[in-house]
């Protein structure tokens, strides 16, 4: 009897402020349900990756066909020659793309009238609201071999640069647009992050004679450690799912030797030509598998630097 009345309280308590933040829990209620129904449930489907799917008879009545796909996957090729491919390339924009929102919120930081912080904020996360669709189009306008840079470079008696028949010229360019695009954006959560450094450490430094570098280094950069460590992670434990709405939207078949990752080529050789989504899934599973080896190498490597990690 003691130990159930003691129990009591806490329970009541715990039912009591749940029911204190119902509205707020309700409000989260339909975010869980898009969860689950959107990223939970299809996970069922990666069954498929070891079957033979047939529309007419279904998923769970098809074939079980074991690691037929997989061993048919690992044996080719070419597509080793596609996951080189998307290894390199995202490899390089995690290179590139991932100091730059620091920096640039660094930058961003230091700009003294809040007008004119507005301004740059506003003007660095507008790519991120346009779809690569658009991008690509107005890409194409300026850097096709009949574009608007290359009609100047003529009329100036200057080469053409032929950005999309160079295959290495046309990953710089990938690189480049990726961080354009997807910079500001990204950098918006470690600006957050600097609006919660205490304002009396900055006002110590200058007594103590602190410059701007100096507290950039001593006082800013140890603010923002955390939080680069988990993008860091969460950015590595996504190196093979990104880049299809870009590429698919920019490359040809001239550069598709190095411009062709992983999605592109499930995209093409499973679904556009023959509509065989068990390779597709079979595919989709072992990026997936890989992905998460990344992720927890990369939260391992974390964690010994003595950062909190996400497992």
């Amino acid at each position: 009897m003691t130990t159930k009345a003691s129990a009591q309280p806490p329970l009541r308590r715990k039912f009591k402020r749940v029911w204190n933040y119902r509205y707020i829990l309700m409000m989260v209620l339909p975010v869980i349900a898009l969860l689950i129904v959107f990223s939970y449930v299809p996970m069922l489907g990666n069954v498929l990756a070891f079957k033979e799917f047939s529309i007419r008879r279904g998923i769970w009545n098809s074939d079980w066909v074991g690691l037929k796909y997989f061993r048919q996957l690992w044996g080719m090729p070419q597509f080793w020659s596609v996951f080189s491919n998307q290894l390199i390339i995202s490899f390089m924009k995690l290179m590139i793309g991932f100091p730059y929102p620091i920096v640039l919120a660094l930058l961003i930081n230091e700009v003294r009238s809040p007008k004119i912080r507005r301004s740059y904020q506003t003007a660095y996360t507008f790519p991120h609201f346009l779809s690569w669709i658009v991008i690509a189009g107005i890409i194409k306008g300026f850097l096709a071999d009949q574009g608007l840079v290359n009609q100047m470079l003529l009329a100036l008696n200057a080469s053409k640069h032929r950005i999309f028949n160079d295959g290495d010229q046309f990953r710089v360019m990938l690189y480049l647009t990726e961080v354009w695009k997807e910079g500001g954006w990204n950098s918006i959560l470690y600006l957050a992050t600097l609006s919660t450094i205490n304002p009396s450490l900055y006002e110590a430094a200058e007594i103590d004679g602190a410059g701007r570098w100096q507290k950039i280094l001593y006082i800013t950069w140890p603010g923002l450690y955390s939080t680069a460590a988990i993008l860091l992670i969460l950015s590595v434990g996504n190196v093979l799912s990104g880049g299809f709405d870009q590429i698919i939207n920019l490359y040809n078949s001239v550069v598709m030797q190095k411009a062709d990752i992983i999605d592109t080529y499930i995209y093409r050789t499973a679904i556009s030509a023959g509509s065989n989504y068990s390779f597709a899934t079979a595919v989709g599973l072992f990026k997936s598998v890989i992905n998460v080896a990344l992720l927890i190498i990369a939260n391992t490597a974390v964690r010994r630097m003595g950062q909190e990690g996400i497992l």
